[in-house]
């Protein structure tokens, strides 16, 4: 419904307006309003979990937390990913889109002037109209400028920008968070990479120690002292050291493969790529400020708080726009019948004024916009707290990991210790005549698996404390929205 105020019909207009607000209250915020509530970080208990000396007065881990590793060719790799791979160059596209969103919505909020030429001509038959119209050819030359405002009385259209920029935000966290995640993808690849190495080494050892025990089986068969079975049981763990280091060769082609991909390169890339040095793991601490100052370097939480804010400001456009709206709008041209008049006093041609518009009856489409905006903001708050209980769960997870790996590796480092004294004594009996090769065999063969194990356990102890450094945030520290959230439960 629109209202067009003159100086001439003021009465009448107001009167039409006062009946209009009285009809308004038929579109009603009543009712509607947001379920949830954001969680409050210090109040999900994490002490215990994070206790055992594990808590540290140590910063969250630095933006290059991967360089802790100590591998310079891990650093230059990642270096190059993040140069632009096609995931960051999609997270960049989604941003660039976000931020022009947001732009639109800025526009609307501003005056508009355009300007306008056009000429037309028209020639009626004289069969049509008789003379003078008829038979002769009309011009006209019109220029215009027209200006349009529309006033933002209660805040909508600032409202709508507020949330175009809230989710500009969440979208630049986004592109933060695809360089953590490619990052750290790379870094755990190239764990896998070291890890197919180490077990191509242990395969090596393997075949070595049994083509040894071959060769001294193959003396004491020649010279009577053992049977062909002994011999052939070396022979059977030759075999199977063989087909290990063919496996871990595997592996480590599918490493290379793997982190060509993540580079945004063909296959041929991983050629390239060395050996890695031997990886270091950090002791595992995690910040005494746990959980609350996790929100800021965490870029799902972040970004899931920017979208809350987004969504509460989506509520507070919905709610304006059950109240009267202002638009300003004129028109200043010159339009004359020929050129030679067009810039003369008599070609002046002008139109405007105020219009308001509010809504009446609308068949439940502005509630049902607002109940949308609500159910938004809920669908965000939800959003964000499960992002908080993860965050900690990971951060959690990966901690405990840590530690009980570290235990783990200890403990198959004294088992295989003792494994080599036992297979050394083994060999030195069957070197003396006094034991057999079976019992050498018998001691070997704990060796192998031990040596895949403390390797398979290196490997994960290092991607835990990968998956550490991301659960913190990798370093990064984003920007929080500076407004507190509205209290969106309210109605007007």
């Amino acid at each position: 419904m629109r209202i067009p105020l003159s100086a001439r019909g003021l009465r009448p207009a107001l009167s039409v307006l006062a009946l209009g607000l009285l009809l308004a209250g038929c579109a009603s915020t009543h009712g509607l309003e947001p379920k949830t509530a954001l969680r409050d970080a210090d109040t999900l208990s994490s002490s215990r979990s994070l206790s055992s000396g594990a808590l540290s007065a140590a910063d969250f881990p630095r933006q290059d937390w991967w360089s802790a590793l100590g591998d310079p060719q891990l650093d230059a790799l990642i270096d190059e990913a993040l140069q632009g791979t096609p995931s960051l160059e999609a997270a960049d596209a989604r941003l660039r889109k976000a931020q022009a969103q947001a732009g639109l919505a800025d526009a609307e909020r501003k005056p508009t002037l355009s300007a306008s030429g056009q000429y037309s001509g028209v020639q009626l038959p004289e069969t049509l109209a008789p003379e003078p119209l008829g038979g002769s050819y009309i011009g006209s030359t019109v220029l215009m400028l027209n200006f349009k405002y529309g006033l933002d009385l209660w805040g909508g259209k600032r409202a709508q920008f507020e949330a175009a920029v809230g989710q500009a935000k969440a979208a630049e966290v986004d592109a933060q968070a695809a360089r953590l995640t490619l990052s750290s993808n790379i870094a755990r690849t190239y764990v896998g990479l070291a890890q197919a190495y180490a077990a191509l080494d242990v395969a090596t050892r393997e075949h070595e120690r049994a083509t040894h025990l071959r060769s001294l089986g193959e003396q004491r068969v020649k010279a009577g002292l053992d049977n062909q079975l002994q011999l052939r049981q070396a022979e059977s763990t030759i075999a199977s050291a063989e087909q290990q280091a063919q496996a871990a060769q595997q592996q480590i082609d599918m490493a290379r493969t793997a982190l060509a991909a993540l580079l945004g390169q063909g296959p041929d890339r991983g050629l390239a790529i060395a050996r890695p040095t031997v990886l270091q793991a950090r002791t595992p601490v995690v910040p005494q400020v746990l959980p609350s100052e996790l929100l800021g370097h965490r870029p799902d939480v972040v970004a899931a708080r920017w979208r809350v804010e987004a969504a509460s400001r989506g509520i507070d456009a919905s709610k304006a726009s059950f109240k009267p709206s202002i638009n300003l709008s004129a028109i200043v041209g010159l339009a004359s019948g020929g050129l030679s008049d067009l810039f003369s006093s008599d070609a002046l041609l002008g139109l405007g004024g105020p219009a308001i518009s509010l809504p009446i009856f609308d068949g439940g489409h502005l509630r049902n916009q607002l109940d949308a905006s609500d159910a938004d903001y809920d669908l965000a708050v939800a959003n964000y707290n499960q992002s908080l209980v993860g965050a900690l769960h990971e951060v959690t997870d990966a901690l405990q990991s840590a530690r009980s790996l570290d235990r783990q590796i200890e403990t198959s480092q004294r088992a295989l210790a003792a494994a080599k004294s036992a297979w050394d004594l083994a060999q030195t009996r069957y070197r003396a005549g006094l034991g057999t090769q079976l019992d050498v065999l018998a001691a070997q063969r704990p060796l192998l698996q031990l040596d895949q194990q403390i390797a398979a356990l290196q490997a994960q102890r290092l991607n835990a404390g990968i998956d550490l450094d991301r659960a913190l945030g990798g370093g990064l520290i984003f920007e929080q929205p500076h407004t507190s959230i509205a209290n969106t439960t309210a109605t007007p």
